[in-house]
């Protein structure tokens, strides 16, 4: 097994580098990747085939796409503007999973490999740095 750098320039024996391909088959992190999967895969399904229905119709049925929704407003416009409707609400899905599945599943990830290559550093290389992870709270705003 290959060593690492001390981490942060800290004096003494070097830190064990971790075996990434065990990391890798470890059972914590096959779970992580076939919970993205089942979330991704899916979702890219149904926006693609959402795109598309909407280019085929703009091609094989104008007049339906044509046809006035409300003064003036098309059926092809609202679908055409639903696009950017279902980037959000994808988006915020996507979020939202990563924050209550992804996320919890990753440090376990972490964990098990903090574990594994027994680090005797509390804070080691698969601790979040609290300094550049992101707010989980929403800082005040000052009127």
């Amino acid at each position: 097994m290959a060593t690492a750098a001390p981490k942060g320039g800290r004096a003494g024996a070097p830190e064990p580098a971790p075996d990434w391909e065990a990391i890798e088959r470890s059972p914590e992190f096959q779970e992580l990747v076939a919970a993205k999967r089942r979330f991704i895969v899916p979702a890219t399904v149904f926006f693609l085939a959402w795109y598309l229905i909407f280019v085929a119709l703009c091609g094989y049925a104008p007049d339906f796409m044509a046809r006035s929704v409300y003064e003036g407003l098309t059926v092809g416009y609202v679908w055409a503007l639903s696009q950017f409707v279902m980037v959000g609400v994808l988006g915020y899905a996507y979020l939202h999973r990563a924050r209550t599945v992804f996320d919890p599943l990753a440090d376990k990830v972490a964990e098990h490999a903090q574990r594994t290559f027994g680090s005797t550093d509390p804070g080691g290389r698969f601790t979040k740095d609290p300094a550049t992870a992101p707010a989980t709270t929403t800082p005040e705003v000052r009127r």
